[in-house]
């Protein structure tokens, strides 16, 4: 059924939980929003908001007590990994709640995701390409998505402010515990040496991109690197980025064919907090491939994308970015588009060597699938003229109701994670 009292967690740096919280109570349900530090007080504030102020350990006490109190029945949350999160989803499994996760889009730019009890690795989207291309043939055609438009400099702006509040207000808050220090010196250190970096790498990799996409087209992997302290890691076997640099070297270095290349690409909010040159430099000199390996930053994704031979991932997003453009990809860890016959399976020693292809009509059908189950056109951080995706989620959980109704006297069939509005 559609909720009728939701609790709201952690939500992305901004405004948006609070639009959202405002389209909930437009429709009737009721919001609880808890707060666990002062920036999460500088974007949401009203007489929905419950501050946590007691230590980690006690939170699911408090959820409990909480959730008895004001009978909620749905729970939103971002990141399903965040440590405060992992506490309390199996508490509301077993209070029997429905947990919604929001994550940044799958399909990037121009979405958001959404999805019931968990997103990313801990996603139940199926992984069996018949499941998609059976789907897809019941479909609608997919309505046009809106552009977002450059989401960077709003999103840099946020969490500017949210680190500032965070620290400034730490006292209020003293158990809380971010995955990513806070310090209000230690951020404007860690965006001051972004900017720098940002213009020496412009130097340093001045022509790469133009050699790329004329001289190397076609005989180039890119390596497209994530956070450092992403949360899609633990969706791996690997312990950290370096740990997953040197495997690809490695492998490379033994099973590239020797006219081919490495670009490995650092992710642009990492800048401010990682740097692997001097990784890169020792590892490929010891390996024999220096002239084969090419670190870079700023350079145009979607069209490097379009003009590489491949692209290897642990799990990043930019691999349905890559299918899009018809790149083959190898995924190292867990993601939700790993699948036969979508991503390559073999080895990625093989990878290097074959030649492969996307099936680019069964990307089409994973793609409108999500685009009608669990992504939402729009953005956490802008909001463009046209579309509202804190309505559509509210309209879809309405109609989400209405559709199990229906279902219940209808054969069995796949379950879906979240269905559009009619």
């Amino acid at each position: 059924m559609p909720p009728k009292s939701a609790l709201l967690l952690q939500g992305p740096i901004g405004p948006f939980f609070r639009r959202f919280a405002d389209e909930l109570l437009e429709h009737g349900i009721g919001v609880t929003k808890i707060n666990f530090n002062s920036g999460d007080s500088i974007y949401f504030r009203g007489p929905e908001v419950v501050s946590y102020r007691q230590p980690p350990d006690e939170f699911p006490a408090f959820f409990r007590q909480l959730v008895k109190d004001r009978m909620i029945d749905s729970v939103f949350l971002v990141g399903d990994c965040r440590e405060m999160h992992k506490k309390i989803i199996p508490v509301a499994h077993e209070l029997g709640l429905a947990v919604w996760v929001f994550e940044e889009g799958y399909l990037r730019p121009d979405h958001i995701t959404l999805e019931r009890d968990g997103v990313n690795g801990n996603s139940k989207m199926s992984k069996d390409p018949s499941f998609y291309r059976e789907q897809a043939a019941a479909m609608e055609p997919a309505e046009e998505v809106v552009p977002v438009g450059n989401t960077f400099v709003p999103f840099a702006f946020q969490s500017v402010v949210y680190a500032c509040a965070t620290a400034a207000g730490a006292w209020r808050y003293p158990h809380y515990q971010h995955h990513r220090d806070m310090g209000l010196v230690k951020q404007s250190v860690a965006w001051a040496r972004s900017a720098w970096r940002k213009k020496s790498y412009a130097v340093k990799e001045r022509g790469i991109f133009e050699r790329a996409i004329r001289e190397w087209s076609g005989n180039f992997f890119l390596v497209p690197l994530q956070l450092h302290c992403d949360f899609q890691i633990v969706h791996s076997d690997y312990e950290s980025i370096p740990a997953f640099i040197q495997e690809v070297l490695e492998t490379f270095a033994k099973h590239g064919p020797s006219d081919t290349r490495l670009l490995v690409k650092h992710h642009p909010l990492d800048r401010a907090y990682r740097d692997y040159t001097d990784l890169l430099s020792e590892l490929a000199h010891s390996l024999g491939i220096a002239g084969r390996v090419h670190y870079i930053h700023d350079q145009h994704l979607p069209t490097l994308l379009k003009h590489a031979r491949g692209v290897v991932t642990m799990n990043s997003t930019v691999g349905t970015s890559a299918l899009y453009h018809h790149a083959p990809v190898k995924v190292m860890g867990r993601a939700i588009y790993n699948m036969p016959e979508l991503t390559y399976q073999g080895s990625l020693a093989n990878f290097f060597c074959e030649i492969d292809k996307v099936d680019g009509e069964l990307f089409d059908d994973f793609n409108r699938w999500m685009r009608a189950h669990n992504q939402i056109n729009g953005s956490f951080y802008v909001e463009p003229e046209g579309i509202s995706p804190e309505r559509e989620i509210c309209e879809r959980l309405c109609a989400e109701g209405d559709a199990e109704d229906d279902d219940e006297s209808e054969s069995e069939g796949p379950v879906t994670l979240f269905r559009p509005a009619r």
